[in-house]
């Protein structure tokens, strides 16, 4: 079975979170010469497969059979696999079955390693995330089997298969402002004290600018106001509050508490409230670590791409893994139609990517 012949066998189930659609019994039965280890919970399915060829470096490829809901527009079944024009239509093309394809055949026909070779697959990363990769990652801390550099298949290219590898990742700070005022009647605005007159000369100083100066690795970080609501939906009365949402995607330069002192500083003087939440933390990989400097030779060797690196983008399960210590990047097909409606792969991609898998492992060491 070679990647694409896999890549429609993964499509075909229609495996929308947290539902594996028997994919999980599936990866296991394709790789018999690795040790399954099983972690269901809270409705989620977790696998990870393993094989020992020595003592060295443990490798590991990770990644989610999971994917969105379709939803309708689609131009033919998204769970029943269409090739035209070489592409792959189906939900899931891109995100991500096109990426555990790969690593699925280039496992299989690895026979030789120096070292611990592994898959971790969950059906929770489109959801909540909170019974998938981490669940598993903690398991394998308890037995001792956390590998020491990790590869997630996400898709990450831009323009052209092999112009970007990720290596790490913004944090994700949510916040909820809420300005208190007093209601009034609107022919009477001197009686009332308006929080939406109140903050809106404020806005443009809240958001909109960059936090800091960002690095070699990150952008700089940005407050995105992301809902904006108050009052009782008439015309006649004042709001007695107005709250504000907003989202900042944070490098390793700001922190929550910086947000908070940001937020304070141009609220001075309001009468205000102000919750953050930490969603998701940043993280980088070192440049110089052997999993980048190998990967990125993988791709220059099959696609005669020089990669960039980023960390943009949302969030990935990558964040779980980088949170041990462990040595962790991305890399995938293009993203151009992940979660939109007839969603496609390029067949010369997905089978590109299995080619630098293979070369990769031919030849990493740690």
């Amino acid at each position: 079975m070679n990647v694409v012949d896999l890549l429609i066998r993964l499509l075909s189930a229609p495996s929308v979170t947290p539902d594996d659609a028997g994919l999980m019994a599936f990866a296991a039965s394709y790789l018999p010469e690795y040790e399954a280890i099983r972690v269901d919970r809270g409705g989620v399915k977790n696998l990870f497969l393993t094989r020992s060829f020595g003592e060295g470096v443990h490798l590991c490829f990770a990644g989610h059979v999971d994917v969105v809901p379709a939803g309708d527009g689609w131009e033919s079944d998204p769970f029943v696999p269409r090739i035209e024009g070489g592409y792959l239509h189906a939900r899931g093309a891109q995100d991500m079955k096109s990426g555990v394809a790969a690593a699925m055949v280039a496992l299989r026909e690895t026979k030789k390693f120096p070292g611990r070779l592994s898959l971790l697959l969950t059906s929770d990363e489109e959801g909540e995330a909170k019974y998938g990769t981490q669940i598993m990652l903690a398991h394998l801390k308890e037995i001792g089997l956390l590998p020491d550099a990790c590869i997630v298949a996400e898709p990450t290219c831009e323009e052209t298969f092999g112009d970007a590898l990720k290596i790490g990742r913004r944090g994700s700070i949510n916040g909820t402002l809420v300005v208190r005022g007093k209601q009034g009647h609107a022919a009477y605005p001197e009686k009332a004290i308006n929080p939406v007159h109140q903050i809106a000369p404020r806005l443009a100083e809240l958001a909109g600018i960059d936090l800091d100066g960002g690095d070699e690795n990150f952008a700089p970080s940005k407050l995105v106001i992301t809902d904006i609501r108050g009052g009782m939906e008439v015309t006649n009365v004042t709001p007695d509050t107005v709250q504000i949402m907003f989202n900042v995607r944070n490098n390793t330069l700001t922190d929550a508490e910086a947000v908070r002192a940001h937020v304070e500083r141009v609220c001075a003087g309001l009468n205000f409230e102000l919750t953050l939440t930490q969603g998701s933390f940043p993280f980088v990989t070192d440049r110089k670590a052997s999993i980048v400097t190998s990967i990125a030779e993988s791709i220059r060797n099959i696609t005669g791409e020089s990669p960039g690196y980023s960390t943009a983008g949302g969030t990935s399960d990558a964040r779980f893994i980088a949170a041990y210590g462990i040595d962790v990047v991305e890399f995938g097909t293009r993203n151009d139609t992940i979660h939109a409606v007839n969603e496609r792969v390029a067949i010369s991609e997905a089978e590109e990517l299995c080619r630098v898998f293979v070369d990769l492992l031919s030849r990493f060491d740690g």
